[in-house]
């Protein structure tokens, strides 16, 4: 009789993701948005194997901006758009502004404030990803002097943003990782943006 107690290998398992947006102005503190994000979960994917099997891509590179998220009608009312997280080929409503945010490539021109860090607690089953990405009293060129702008749909009023993996067809071109949609933002010449972007990612075991 076979009494044989080995156990099976635990083989099995899911990753969930789940990512989250700030965005504020670090000097007075204040807080625009505050909220979570969606997921491409197919570009997400295959990000994962791309840049774990070390070919050279799949890697987060930027974040986009755009101003194609909402709609505002004449009282006020704003609807939001649904956030464009299926299929390889998803991309921004409409995309006005891309920012490097690998400070291991050349063309991230401000390292110290565009960046990624991965953070992991010992015994936990999930990492973080914190992306950070300012945009400075100067950015983007050919913005408003003044966050005093009456319509919604200015080139750098932002509804919407994402992250995007690395491709060396060009710089933004990329598959969107993520995508979330917010009320609309202005980046003026008067104020700093900071971007605090969070992505978890957890390995949930079944304990097989």
């Amino acid at each position: 009789m076979n009494t044989s107690t080995e156990k099976k290998p635990n083989e099995q398992g899911n990753i969930a993701l789940r990512g989250h947006i700030k965005i504020y102005d670090p000097e007075s503190k204040e807080v625009y948005v505050d909220k979570p994000n969606a997921i491409n979960y197919e570009n997400f994917s295959i990000a994962m194997a791309q840049s774990l099997s070390n070919q050279g891509i799949g890697t987060i590179e930027g974040m986009c901006f755009g101003n194609g998220g909402t709609r505002v009608d004449d009282t006020g009312i704003i609807t939001y758009l649904t956030p464009n997280v299926v299929g390889t080929t998803s991309a921004l409503y409409n995309q006005t502004y891309y920012k490097v945010v690998d400070a291991n490539l050349r063309y991230d021109l401000n390292p110290a404030r565009n960046y990624m860090q991965w953070r992991h607690i010992p015994g936990a089953y999930y990492s973080d990803i914190l992306v950070s990405c300012l945009l400075d009293f100067g950015e983007p060129s050919g913005q408003q002097a003044f966050d005093n702008a009456v319509t919604s749909d200015g080139t750098y009023v932002f509804d919407e943003l994402g992250l995007q993996a690395y491709t060396p067809v060009g710089q933004g071109l990329g598959p969107l990782l993520t995508h979330v949609i917010f009320h609309p933002v202005q980046k003026s010449l008067n104020r700093l943006i900071q971007i605090d972007y969070t992505i978890r990612v957890q390995s949930l075991s079944t304990g097989i």
